[in-house]
């Protein structure tokens, strides 16, 4: 059955105005009158509908049964220095296809420049709209928080994971040697720019407890570095492993 995100008030009420971006989604999949369609609010709550309404002036659904779901995955933040271009879409789409449960983008010394706020909010949209349709795709109950871009010191400054990642080449220790045998109540992944962390950036990370690591011999692109780590700790914590029904 096809899943959409749709507003937690808009899923309170037993018949649902659908959303422009829904009905986009419908007339691609070709869904008609009668079919059914999960809706969620992306915090959990569940609502098996059935389009009762639907033609050039809109749409809706009525909703036939509700519940909650539980995620299954091991809880990540992923702290990603902006790349250059659109390569951050492909870090929100992929992240949250393997589990990341929150964005914080960071504006670092070699990220690149900064947007005027017009610019910035247009971005911000797009990028939502990537994690619900990345969200929606992979079936995944609850949405992953986007957080506002940020400084290195103030995101680190906020970081409260119990094992905390920097994949940085410079000084670092087998990824392996770091993981903790007990699963630890979730982890920050902290992932530089194409340019990499200055030494003062790395040390500011250090202090705030953050373990510099590496995978092995190569060295990964920014916006393939939090995959990577990621997915490990997924099969090894979470519910790539088989561990979680």
């Amino acid at each position: 059955m096809h899943r959409f995100f749709i507003a937690a008030e808009a899923l309170r009420a037993d018949h649902i105005p659908l959303t422009e971006e829904i009905l986009r989604h419908m007339a691609v999949l070709r869904l008609a009158r009668g079919a059914d369609i999960l809706l969620l609010d992306g915090t959990g709550n569940l609502c098996h509908c059935r389009i009762d309404q639907l033609d050039r002036k809109g749409g809706s659904a009525m909703v036939l049964s509700r519940r909650t779901e539980r995620e299954t995955v091991f809880p990540i933040e992923l702290m990603q220095a902006l790349p250059k271009a659109d390569k951050m879409d492909l870090v929100l789409q992929k992240g949250t296809e393997l589990g990341v449960c929150r964005f914080t983008p960071l504006q670092t010394g070699r990220s690149v420049p900064r947007l005027t706020p017009q610019r910035e909010e247009q971005r911000r949209q797009r990028w939502l709209r990537i994690i619900r349709e990345a969200a929606r795709q992979s079936r995944r109950p609850l949405l992953p928080e986007l957080g506002e871009i940020s400084t290195l010191d103030e995101a680190l400054s906020r970081c409260q994971s119990e094992l905390r990642l920097m994949l940085w080449e410079e000084g670092s220790q087998p990824l392996e040697t770091i993981l903790p045998q007990r699963t630890p109540a979730g982890a920050t992944l902290l992932i530089g720019p194409e340019g990499g962390f200055s030494e003062q950036e790395a040390d500011a990370a250090r202090r705030r407890g953050f373990v510099p690591v590496l995978f092995g011999p190569r060295i990964l692109r920014s916006e393939t570095a939090g995959f990577a780590a990621a997915t490990i700790l997924q099969y090894r914590y979470g519910d790539l492993g088989g561990q979680h029904g």
